[in-house]
């Protein structure tokens, strides 16, 4: 797993600088002074959380967040999953609409330590162009309130105004340090499928990538 000492400073836009784990714990601490519960904390995901969570849990649930959707609106990733002369856009929430994910409960014997483990996969600059906040969530079993991470769009990284076709024209071509656009798409869409949840904006996404792709060329092959 990366951390913001394995990053680039060119890769931070002029206002940022690399999170610590001084930040972290001040954030967590933040975090857990405003939590439902010190001992009970869930964390909704919507991406490679799902896939790939960073922390221990207990318990899961499938979840829908009303007032927020998926969006590959936080721009742009020159290191992650993109270069300075083809960056990638990751996936966050945005507003508006509706989301189905992944609900998670940390464990409650160590939910700071699991905290802090989610914040360093996620926290990498200060200030964080999608920083964590609180939502509701609906489940199966029944309301839940949780920790989230969702853009904001006064960060100076929203890009929010890209048509779908321009979005997979990025996720098409897009490679960086963790591996391509394309493959984080598809490992996501793979994923929800698994939990039997659909996602009409990243299937678009999908099919237009995979549209790109097979129309890319092949490279010539060298001589010996």
């Amino acid at each position: 797993m990366l951390d913001a000492g394995d990053i680039s400073p060119a890769s931070f836009a002029s206002d940022r600088r690399p999170a610590t784990d001084e930040d972290r714990r001040k954030l967590a601490n933040d975090i857990l002074t405003a939590a439902p519960s010190q001992n009970d904390l869930w964390v909704f995901a919507y991406g490679s959380l799902i896939w790939n969570p960073a922390f221990e849990f207990t318990d899961t649930r499938k979840a829908l967040v009303r007032g927020w959707r998926r969006s590959f609106c936080l721009g742009w990733d020159k290191w992650f999953r993109g270069t300075e002369r083809r960056p990638g856009l990751m996936l966050a929430l945005d507003r508006g609409g509706s989301c189905k994910g992944l609900a998670y409960r940390l464990p409650g014997r160590s939910v700071e330590a699991n905290l802090l483990s989610l914040l360093r996969r996620e926290i990498h600059v200060i200030p964080h162009p999608f920083p964590a906040r609180w939502i509701n969530l609906a489940t199966e079993e029944g309301p839940l309130r949780a920790l989230t991470f969702a853009i904001d769009r006064n960060s100076g990284s929203y890009v929010g105004n890209l048509t779908a076709e321009e979005v997979a024209d990025v996720l098409a071509n897009a490679v960086g340090r963790l591996g391509s656009m394309a493959e984080y798409l598809l490992s996501t869409v793979s994923h929800l499928e698994e939990l039997g949840l659909s996602d009409a904006y990243l299937w678009r996404l999908q099919d237009l990538v995979a549209e790109r792709i097979e129309a890319a060329p092949v490279p010539a092959a060298s001589g010996g």
